[in-house]
């Protein structure tokens, strides 16, 4: 085998990206002094606002998000100090811009003690002083920002990006409108170390997500895990127009999910409803006759705002650059939340999603001619016969109740029943390969599989501080209880009897012949799936400077399957499960200084399998150890967030697809490898380097092998490199941002394709993104994104003739008010 030489370019680049982002850390003037500045602020949102008075004064702001959500600022002209400025922005929104030293904070105004005078004028209100910082918010919505300020999905303890001792990257809400990022496939192809092979059209199973080696099997909502593993990548199909921002953990993360492989866990969460009133409404069009509009609209539901309700609804048609196919996409999303009490607050929602497609295809085109050459298909080729489909329909009903008994612990209960539904009839000619001659030898793999899998799940959790040898620390707890159950029809799939495969002429084939097989359900198919657990962790604080962490979660986990033959009745019962699973966490984190943190973790690896061995039986779960070495950086108040990992994993019972080699059901067939390894390194900076100017970048280097060093996943690239950049323009109009951004992944190959056993190989590419929004008004902005700006020809995966999307372009209106 050929060694694939380790070029360093990538890395010094993604190096220099990464690192020479950070500010120079220097003291601020003194906010107090300073001379008033020539302002021009317009009236737009208060974030925004805010961003805007803080870069023309060069002010550091500190703001939590939840507080300015929604709230709209006047515009500020003139000739004034950064204080008259911050008062003119925050009159009637019951805010204060309180000064201490070289910060100025945004809270909310003191209540006065019975029988104070009320305050007035400025000269009051700068006299107020921060006593304790405000407790943390994840959200982002309305702060501008690419990074957060927390995250969730490694530890339930809420810590900053820095303190948390594992590679986290963030999508956050103005990310995914500047890109726009619409489905989850495309925040996918935009993270820092993830890979999204994508094989087949959005929706296929053939399209899996990788990270640091192995395939990505736990999505979570809200932190909840959505547990299907007889079919994990439905979950694939979510529109973003509900969510806030995206969080990905890279590594295992059994602490928080009980299982999952040492690759990622990606954990959407949802928007909230807002304190004051807001409304968006956006309408876009775009290449391949896409059309999409969102409506979004947040308010309080009574006089005392102590009861607030929002809604979300989308719909999307479009076409494809692949001849035939055709998808429709809505949502609908609802949610209320209420203080029940000053303690208590309650929060109930649901939502529906369709994503359903015409003219469906979980492959390309075969990649070789009969006699071992490789074909060439125009990148508009379809694989599809026009009855080929596929329905992904979800809904989800959810409620949380969280008191608060002082302010340091909380408790909180989720429950949720999440209700999916999939029917995919399967068309594709990606089977045989032509006769270059007479374009015969080509078949059609046809086949079809529904299901209607319904999980309920209860999360309780407790998170709180405690005294100890005189400082304080942090634990949480709780319990976990799911299950997930489905009935279904059994098809056969591949062959069928009477019907032939084969396409007479693949050059002249316009996807009417062969016709749909006839395909009864030959039986029928039940599935129940457990995972209960319990876990607890600690953040111990022996030094200002130290923090350890520790934590151990049980796991019990069991699946019960029947499938029944309605020819002879036979039923086949499958019962396996796992009990008393112990993982357990181990981390640290040490503050090199103000800016600087070094941190290490271990966890261990659990994750049961629905892959099938050749015979059909299934594979053992997956286990093994994860661990993580990393420096972090935070500055300007957690603004801007700079990382470095390096890492090692051990796995046993990796399951490897055999290509073309189906288990008697007739799905994919793959073998069990053990001693598996995987190491690598990872660069990553998100944030604000200054006000205006955001920037994510991402490198990953990762190599995985087997116990005899032989390399795995060959078709999963080892390097990847993620960039983009924004930057608004205030000078401009109302507000002119612009930006750009580059993917760029090394070359991938896979051995012994075709008639003459070659190597299929995918060199080194980059995809160049554009983007630019203008305010035609203080509330209308027209958008643009062009997607592959020099029109890069490549193919998305190598084994057939998938091409990645052509240059595209889509234009939007966005309305806010």
């Amino acid at each position: 085998m050929r060694r694939q030489r380790f070029r360093p370019a990538p890395l010094a680049l993604a190096a220099v990206l990464a690192f020479a982002a950070i500010p120079t850390v220097q003291a601020q003037p003194a906010v107090a002094g300073q001379p008033a500045v020539q302002l021009s602020i317009a009236a737009q949102p208060l974030a925004q606002a805010l961003n805007d008075l803080a870069r023309q004064t060069r002010l550091e702001l500190i703001v939590q998000p939840a507080l300015v959500a929604g709230r709209t600022a006047p515009a500020v002209l003139g000739l004034l100090t950064p204080r008259e400025a911050l008062d003119r922005l925050l009159a009637g929104s019951g805010l204060v811009a309180v000064i201490e030293g070289s910060a100025v904070t945004v809270q909310r105004l003191p209540v006065p003690a019975a029988g104070a005078a009320p305050a007035a004028g400025s000269s009051t209100l700068s006299e107020v002083r921060v006593t304790a910082a405000g407790e943390r918010s994840g959200l982002t919505e309305n702060t501008g920002s690419y990074t957060t300020r927390q995250a969730g999905t490694a530890t339930p303890l809420g810590l900053s990006l820095r303190e948390t001792p594992q590679s986290v990257s963030v999508i956050t809400r103005q990310r995914m409108e500047d890109q726009g990022l619409t489905q989850l496939p495309d925040v996918v192809a935009q993270t820092p170390g993830l890979v999204f092979s994508q094989g087949g059209n959005q929706g296929s199973d053939t399209s899996p997500i990788y990270s640091r080696g192995f395939s990505v099997n736990t999505y979570m909502l809200d932190g909840v895990r959505q547990t299907d593993s007889n079919y994990s990548s439905i979950f694939q199909t979510n529109d973003m127009a509900m969510f806030d921002r995206v969080e990905v953990v890279r590594g295992a993360s059994g602490l928080m999910n009980g299982v999952g492989t040492p690759g990622a866990a990606i954990n959407l969460i949802r928007k909230r409803p807002t304190a004051d009133f807001q409304g968006q409404v956006r309408a876009e069009a775009g290449s391949w006759n896409h059309a999409r509009a969102e409506v979004d609209i947040s308010s309080p539901l009574n006089a005392s705002g102590s009861v607030r309700g929002r809604i979300v609804a989308a719909a999307q048609d479009n076409d494809s650059y692949i001849d035939r196919l055709k998808e429709r996409k809505k949502l609908l999303y609802g949610v209320v939340e209420a203080d029940l009490t000053p303690d208590t607050q309650l929060l109930a929602g649901a939502s529906v999603q369709h994503h359903d497609a015409t003219g469906h295809a979980r492959g390309g085109l075969p990649a070789y001619y009969s006699d071992g050459t490789r074909t060439e298909w125009a990148r508009s080729a379809s694989a599809a016969p026009p009855w080929a489909y596929s329905q992904r329909h979800y809904s989800s009903l959810f409620a949380a109740l969280e008191h608060r008994f002082n302010d340091d612990w909380k408790v909180k209960a989720t429950a949720t029943r999440t209700s999916s539904f999939y029917d995919e009839l399967l068309g594709y000619a990606s089977g045989g390969a032509p006769v270059r001659e007479t374009g015969a030898g080509v078949n059609l793999w046809a086949g079809r599989w529904t299901a209607k899998p319904r999980q309920d799940s209860l999360d309780v959790q407790a998170t709180g501080r405690f005294d100890m040898l005189g400082r304080k620390h942090d634990i949480a707890f709780g319990a976990q209880l799911s299950r997930t159950s489905y009935r279904a029809p059994n098809y056969t799939n591949w062959t069928h009897a009477g019907w032939s495969s084969a396409i007479s002429n693949i050059y002249t084939w316009d996807g009417t012949s062969p016709a749909e097989p006839n395909n009864p359900s030959i039986g029928r198919a039940t599935s129940d799936e457990r995972l209960n657990s319990a876990y607890a962790t600690v953040r111990l604080k022996p030094t200002d400077r130290l923090a350890l962490l520790a934590g151990l979660r049980l796991v019990d986990w069991s699946r019960y399957q029947t499938s029944t033959r309605y020819s002879t009745g036979a039923t086949t019962i499958t019962d396996r499960g796992e009990s008393g699973e112990v993982i357990p966490y181990l981390g640290a984190v040490y503050d090199i200084d103000r800016n600087w943190s070094a941190y290490a973790s271990y966890t261990s690896i659990f994750t049961p399998q629905n892959l099938r061995l050749v015979n059909g039986d299934y594979l053992d779960p997956q286990t093994g150890d994860s661990f993580e070495l990393g420096i972090k950086g935070a500055f300007l108040n957690d603004r801007l967030n700079v990382s470095g990992a390096v890492y090692k994993a051990r796995q046993d019972n990796l399951g490897i697809a055999i290509p073309n080699v189906f288990a008697p059901d007739g799905s994919q067939a793959y073998q069990a490898v053990s001693g598996t390894s995987t190491r690598g390194f990872e660069l990553e900076a998100s944030g604000e380097v200054q006000p205006g100017w955001q920037v994510s970048a991402g490198f990953s280097r990762n190599i995985t092998h087997d116990r005899l060093r032989a390399r795995l996943n060959t078709d999963v690239p080892q390097n990847t490199l993620k960039l983009f950049t924004s930057y608004r323009i205030a000078g401009i109009g109302k507000g002119l941002t612009v930006g750009g951004g580059l993917r760029w992944q090394n070359q991938i190959y896979r051995d012994n394709q075709g008639a003459a056993r070659t190597r299929f190989t995918q060199p080194a590419y980059a995809v160049v993104d554009l983007m630019a929004r203008y305010a035609v008004t203080d509330t209308v902005a027209v958008t643009a994104n062009v997607g592959n700006l020099f029109d890069k020809v490549y193919f998305n995966t190598v084994g057939n003739s998938y091409y990645g999307t052509p240059r595209n372009l889509r234009v939007g209106v966005d309305v806010r008010f």
